[in-house]
């Protein structure tokens, strides 16, 4: 046990200056609850909608594409992170508790800060480390091309969307809200994404000519423009919009 305790104890110095959601000193009624909630949801949209600033291109194949309705993520924006810090750290710690690596007494008051403080340490730690690698690897086009200023200015901005869903998560966790954050936010961005996916208006060349990525506005469009309505049905339903 004290081997453990002194791998927790290094997190101490570091507890004063991690930000913290305060534990609720009341019962939370329900309604407060879906206001907490809704409001903790509608910034967590607002920054999946909010494009980095600096970067060069966005164009091109994205690697992250098929995994970024589990990471409830969204290229090119400052929720380019989305919910991965706090998944990755939750999971190493998880491991290191498990393994008895790291040993905590849950019936411990201080053992438990301690440890929601070295999973909190770990996903900001992260978070820096993915924003960097990001920038890095040309994910918004070369550091030459971005030029230093701009690489810096866009690994804070992934930093700082990493603490406010590490914020966010720990709210809702703590009392003021429904649910896991980590579940809320993957299920928005499914949400999201089926709205998008279903009645968005923009328009994209998928080789047989511009095309609504809308699927319900597809079909519409088809079922007006095309004279063979059986055949606009066909291309409607078995139409593939390309995710590079």
């Amino acid at each position: 046990m004290a081997g453990g305790f002194r791998v927790l104890h290094l997190v101490r110095p570091f507890l004063a200056f991690l930000p913290e959601v305060q534990s609720a000193d009341r019962k939370i009624p329900f309604r407060e609850k879906v206001i907490y909630t809704v409001i903790s949801l509608f910034i967590f949209l607002v920054c999946s909608q909010l494009p980095l600033y600096g970067i060069h291109s966005t164009t091109g194949a994205d690697p992250f594409y098929w995994m970024r309705v589990i990471l409830a993520s969204n290229r090119g924006t400052v929720m380019e992170l989305g919910i991965t810090p706090i998944v990755t750290s939750g999971m190493v710690m998880q491991l290191l508790v498990g393994s008895k690596i790291i040993e905590v007494d849950n019936s411990v008051r201080e053992d438990r800060a301690l440890l929601n403080g070295a999973q909190k340490l770990l996903g900001i730690l992260i978070a820096i480390g993915e924003a960097v690698a990001y920038v890095l690897s040309g994910m918004y086009g070369s550091v030459s091309q971005l030029g230093t200023g701009n690489a810096i200015l866009i690994i804070l901005q992934l930093f700082f969307a990493g603490i406010i869903v590490i914020c966010l998560d720990e709210l809702l966790q703590k009392g003021y809200g429904l649910g896991s954050g980590i579940s809320l936010f993957i299920a928005t961005n499914i949400c999201e994404n089926i709205i998008w996916k279903a009645f968005s208006p923009t328009t994209i060349n998928s080789g047989r000519g511009a095309e609504f990525e809308g699927a319900v506005i597809a079909l519409f469009h088809l079922l007006i423009t095309r004279t063979d309505k059986v055949r606009a049905l066909r291309e409607a339903f078995t139409a593939k919009i390309s995710p590079m």
